[in-house]
């Protein structure tokens, strides 16, 4: 299957099936010309293959990718469409040992690994940029990823980037474009599994819904619930595009759909394979930085209007995009900037689980260590963990 999901990613979406069989034929062949060293087992919640041409995360670049840097020492199966695990328990079976690494969002992870929450107080982020540059940040060691790897026993690898908004059911088909917070006082929207993302969405009066991902499209569909949380990447790869109807580009807080591995293994591997591992993530985070930038408007349709032929566009989403006023407006709602009591318990939990960072403060600051409107593909890349 692995061999199979490659070929296809090499070979793109107009392959014929004997082209196909042909390409996993000749993929299977040299994945397994030699034993591996290490057989690592990838457990990546929804994705195939056909989703991750829309949104462009890495996963299957990333293990094709190793498996090539390491001549076939570390041989990688990837287990996706949610066989093995899905959003919310791909970490928990991670830390377990049934998968040795996952990718899911961070913020349906939270629950498994509580500090991931650090990503999601409410606009830390003023953009996608700033988002990129903190993952690249050296500082992002000790502050994110080392307490990971001390609380959670977790890797972070790399990760997609892309602020979450609220996206409107068919409920809303027939009203006009959203331009104001204001419009969604009062809704009721599905949310993740963030505990960070309810206290901002509560302050804006979104009342937040924990439901199952499985009755969100139909809640979607027959207006039991106004909109969703999530980010437009993974409204178009998750087949949510017919059920809506307004994606309000609201962005305040992380859409991060991560991939992370169990420390006990990559422990395990010795140094030369673990740099190799960190080379491929390296290279995996700048796959994304610049191909997911380009799916968002060629593909996804995340602009206003969406371009045609879009997946946007051929299912009438429209796109809602907030004046800097309104977005200044909700984040003086809901953010630990302008409204600190809130999130104060939090905050002091996630900066004790730091190590006493000021982590809210500290992670804002590196955010802004860019201008504002730098674009997602000026940021520079940087290998993070090397001195």
């Amino acid at each position: 299957m692995t061999s199979t999901l490659i070929a296809a990613g090499a070979l793109g979406a107009g392959a014929t099936v004997s082209t196909l069989a042909r390409a996993a034929e000749n993929t299977q062949k040299e994945r397994y010309s030699a034993p591996p060293k290490f057989q690592l087992k990838f457990g990546a919640s929804g994705f195939n293959e056909k989703n991750l041409d829309i949104q462009k995360s890495a996963q299957l670049f990333f293990a094709r990718d190793l498996e090539q840097r390491t001549n076939g020492a570390i041989r990688v199966e990837f287990i996706g469409s949610n066989q093995i695990c899905g959003q919310t328990n791909c970490v928990k079976k991670t830390q377990q040992g049934i998968v040795d690494m996952y990718s899911a969002s961070t913020q349906n992870s939270a629950g498994g690994a509580p500090y991931l929450n650090v990503l999601d107080y409410a606009y830390m982020f003023p953009s996608r940029a700033s988002q990129f540059h903190f993952f690249y940040s050296k500082k992002s060691e000790p502050l994110f990823r080392e307490p990971l790897r001390q609380r959670h026993k977790l890797q972070f690898l790399f990760t997609h980037c892309e602020l979450r908004g609220i996206q409107l059911g068919l409920k809303w088909k027939d009203k006009p474009l959203v331009t104001s917070i204001d419009q969604l006082a009062g809704t009721k929207n599905r949310v993740t599994g963030t505990q960070l993302g309810r206290i901002a969405m509560q302050l804006m009066n979104l009342n937040p819904v924990p439901i199952a991902w499985e009755e969100t499209l139909d809640g979607l569909k027959q207006g039991l619930i106004d909109g969703a949380e999530t980010w437009m990447g993974a409204v178009a790869y998750a087949g949510m595009a017919p059920v809506v109807s307004q994606c309000v580009d609201l962005k305040f807080f992380s859409g991060t759909e991560h991939t992370a591995m169990s420390l006990p293994v990559f422990d395990k591997l010795g140094s030369d394979l673990q740099d190799d591992v960190m080379e491929s993530a390296y290279v995996a985070q700048i796959f994304t930085q610049g191909m997911n930038e380009a799916a968002l408007t060629d593909i996804v349709g995340a602009t206003n209007p969406p371009r045609p032929g879009t997946i946007f566009a051929e299912n009438n989403t429209r796109v809602a995009t907030l004046s800097d006023a309104e977005l200044r407006k909700a984040e003086e709602m809901c953010s630990p900037e302008f409204n600190p009591e809130p999130w104060e318990q939090w905050r002091d939990r996630l900066n004790k689980w730091s190590g006493g960072h000021d982590t809210y403060q500290e992670i804002y600051d590196i955010a802004r260590e860019i201008p504002r409107d730098t674009q997602v593909v000026n940021v520079p890349p940087q290998r993070w963990w090397t001195s």
